[in-house]
């Protein structure tokens, strides 16, 4: 075997950033040395695996090609190093997840991931849903948990738990004495929503499809505690999901308004790249967010404090 797996974690590091710059900065080698390995794999195997235009490198087809084997093959050799160093198994892991789920749910998780097994690595990373499909399409990290639909061809889609959004205001707003708001109010309101790209934005847009020229969209934020503070002084009204206005329902800080007119279910989901190794890290999380939600019928349902 000509090539060695050092070689192959240069390449696809290169091949992730697009850079041989970036990825020795990140590999902690010289620029030399990473461009080095790189031509020597590819004088090895004789054939080209990367399109250079100036500094920037991009994958050409057979280097498509190799990319999901090569992280396949690193992924089992980094567990077949932890076996023989003594660990468990459960190595590293590195997870995605969109901001209501990082934000309510995946950080509980990990905790509990990383209690039952104290040698892991993990690494959470929070964004858009459109930046969690991403980063999972280019196996940057192994797996997201994202509350938008994904559509990306190279992409397992797996469905975890059912959510809801809900429209909000303040406890003084007009609205609030009743409780509820037909789509003719709704579209006399100021609104305080998510930015585009999120899953949250996504789902409001396709319950208000029929609406959308009409509404007046004041703001838009990408935290959902932002929107909240928004709403609280008055600025306009929301939609987030019922899971991140539990605790203000509770309080009366925000007041839920019925809105018989939209649909604002949707479903939390699991994605991995089709092509990616499953490391045993993967499975015993995957199966740990399962356990989580068993017998839940929505994510606001969810008892938190199990999990600490």
């Amino acid at each position: 075997m000509r090539f060695t797996l050092r070689q192959l974690q240069v390449f696809v590091t290169v091949a992730q950033q697009e850079s041989v710059s970036r990825a020795a900065v990140l590999l902690s080698l010289s620029q030399s040395a990473a461009s080095t390995s790189i031509t020597e794999l590819e004088r090895q195997s004789s054939c080209q695996l990367f399109d250079r235009a100036g500094k920037r490198l991009s994958l050409n087809a057979l280097g498509q090609q190799l990319l999901p084997q090569a992280v396949a093959l690193l992924d089992q050799a980094k567990e077949i190093e932890d076996l023989l160093n003594g660990k468990s198994g459960f190595g590293s892991l590195a997870v995605g997840a969109t901001l209501t789920i990082g934000n309510y749910l995946a950080t509980l998780l990990i905790g509990r991931f990383m209690q039952l097994h104290p040698e892991s690595q993990v690494k959470l990373q929070v964004h858009n849903t459109q930046h969690v499909v991403q980063q999972v399409a280019h196996y940057e990290i192994d797996l997201g948990l994202i509350e938008g639909d994904c559509s990306h061809p190279d992409i397992e889609v797996k469905p975890w738990v059912e959510d809801e959004l809900v429209v909000f205001c303040a406890p003084d707003h007009p609205l609030a004495r009743q409780a509820r708001a037909s789509m003719e109010e709704l579209t006399h309101e100021a609104w305080i929503l998510r930015e585009q790209g999120s899953g949250t934005r996504l789902t409001f847009d396709q319950a208000m499809r029929h609406h959308r020229s009409a509404l007046n969209i004041r703001l838009e934020l990408e935290h959902t505690e932002a929107i909240k503070r928004a709403v609280e002084s008055g600025l306009g009204i929301g939609c987030i999901s019922r899971l991140a206005l539990r605790d203000a329902f509770r309080r009366g800080s925000l007041v839920a308004l019925e809105t018989p007119d939209l649909d604002l279910l949707r479903q939390f989901y699991f994605i991995w790249h089709k092509q990616k190794y499953q490391t045993s890290a993967m499975r015993e999380f995957l199966d740990l967010c399962r356990v989580f939600t068993a017998g839940v019928r929505r994510s606001d349902e969810i008892v938190l404090q199990s999990i600490v």
